[in-house]
């Protein structure tokens, strides 16, 4: 995937909106502040975002995939393009990422991210 690949499928992702922030990173969140992916705009196109606690050491041990500087403590994982996992794989990852920022929001911000309107019966 290319990175415009990578922030069209996260912004495809229930809620997902993306600002540019610090100076040249383009972040991708739910719920107005809730981070789940970053690129670091740059000769790099640095991809970053969480992974579940119990995969993060497993993940790091992989070629070309380390600890999110600054954002490791929260189990995140950074990469530079060409990015080393399938397209599938990272798709699934960054599904996840976001399935996990959502599980920690509010209960009614869950439904208005994630629901649609109960449909009327007429």
């Amino acid at each position: 995937m290319t990175p415009e690949h990578v922030a069209a499928f996260c912004l495809s992702l229930p809620g997902a909106r993306e600002d540019i922030k610090w100076g040249g990173v383009r972040v991708f969140s739910v719920a107005e502040s809730k981070m789940f992916a970053l690129f670091h705009l740059g000769s790099h196109d640095g991809l970053a975002f969480k992974v579940d606690a119990d995969l993060f050491l497993g993940y790091c041990d992989r070629p070309g995939i380390r600890p999110a500087p600054y954002l490791a403590r929260a189990r995140w994982i950074s990469m530079a393009a060409p990015y080393p996992l399938n397209d599938g794989e990272l798709q699934a990852l960054l599904t996840r990422s976001h399935q996990l920022v959502v599980g920690k929001l509010p209960k009614r911000l869950k439904l208005a991210l994630l629901l649609d309107p109960p449909a009327a019966d007429s």
